[in-house]
């Protein structure tokens, strides 16, 4: 007697074994080791106010300033949100803003001094965490990672463009 099976039907040892190698899930599970254990160091530092997703928005501010609207674009978020991000991170003291002398409709963006020391501080907790990776997986392994994860993220920013 043969007995069929059907081809469509969940295998969970199969999806156990898939999700284990998922891009995905290991980007965000590394997003997460990275968040849980820088935040608690900047916040042992003075930034009990800080969390890591304002990174993506202070981190594409230029040194000359740079509008709510590049900076939207560069978070990929929507301008509403972007006005609402800057009036949390002014009103916690991390940038400060500047009517545009080009159009007094916008204003332009900058980092200030607690701003500017975050990041000094941040270098600090991000060497603390590339040092326990390099002890898990070795320097070089780990300059590998960082290499092929710059070369996807530049060569798929050119295809979305």
């Amino acid at each position: 007697m043969i007995v069929e099976t059907d081809k469509n039907s969940f295998d969970f040892n199969q999806f156990q074994l898939i999700r284990e190698r998922s891009v995905g899930r290991l980007f965000w599970r590394l997003k997460r080791f990275t968040s849980n254990y820088i935040e608690p160091r900047l916040h042992a530092l003075g930034y009990a106010d800080f969390k890591m997703s304002y990174l993506m928005f202070l981190s594409n501010i230029d040194e000359h300033g740079t509008t709510n609207n590049e900076l939207a674009k560069r978070a990929c978020v929507t301008k509403q949100m972007m006005s609402k991000i800057v009036g949390l991170l002014e009103d916690a003291g991390y940038i400060y803003t500047q009517k545009n002398p080009n159009d007094s409709r916008s204003s332009i963006i900058f980092l200030n001094d607690r701003g500017k020391e975050l990041f000094v501080k941040l270098e600090t907790c991000m060497q603390d965490a590339r040092t326990k990776f390099d002890t898990i997986v070795g320097h070089e392994r780990m300059e590998q990672v960082i290499d092929t994860m710059s070369k996807l993220v530049n060569e798929l920013e050119k295809d979305e463009q």
